[in-house]
């Protein structure tokens, strides 16, 4: 059975031109929505994930952008994980422990956390990020025991660098899905 995509917006919930919002109608996906998108903070931010898991049935898969990623790995580190959860797509992590002066809020997200994740997860992450280097995002990937792609200098991989619909994305997705959801076949 194919999972459940759930959806892990970052700040202000990636607008309705956002692959995300695109891929939440076009998967029919599961969406966390916070109570304030503007204000992170991972005990409240990941409360509301676990609200969302818990009102979905069946195997799931998060995909997080930015403060999405973050929402998930401290998720991940405050509750363990879920067995439902069969892996995560984290796309264009943001990295808290630097200061973003027009993003002040992030800084509420750390420390990024850095231990393994309890399911199979692949980063992906572009070249010239301006909300985490390159390297970072690979140190990243690294301590959270995940598999790393590089998007090539695709800026943060949102609306204001040219990624609304996303194909590249989708075909990562579905290599993700295919490798952690095997399909149940019985061979005589």
């Amino acid at each position: 059975m194919t999972p459940t995509i759930v959806i892990v917006p970052g700040l202000g919930e990636s607008g309705p031109e956002h692959w995300q919002s695109l891929w939440t109608a076009k998967f029919g996906a599961a969406r966390v929505r916070q109570d304030d998108p503007e204000r992170p903070t991972p005990e409240t931010w990941s409360a509301r994930l676990q609200e969302v898991i818990d009102a979905t049935p069946g195997d799931l898969v998060l995909i997080g952008h930015s403060c999405g990623v973050l929402n998930i790995v401290h998720w991940a580190r405050l509750t363990g994980g879920h067995p439902r959860v069969k892996g995560a797509m984290l796309v264009g992590p943001t990295d808290a422990d630097r200061a973003f002066e027009e993003y002040p809020t992030v800084a509420d997200m750390a420390p990024v956390p850095m231990q393994p994740l309890p399911f199979p997860a692949l980063v992906v992450a572009s070249e010239n990020d301006p909300f985490a280097s390159f390297e970072r995002a690979q140190a990243f990937a690294e301590a959270w025991d995940a598999e790393f792609i590089s998007a090539g200098e695709a800026g943060h991989i949102n609306i204001a660098s040219g990624h609304g619909d996303w194909p590249d994305g989708e075909v990562l997705l579905s290599e993700a899905l295919h490798a952690w959801t095997p399909p149940d076949i019985v061979r005589m």
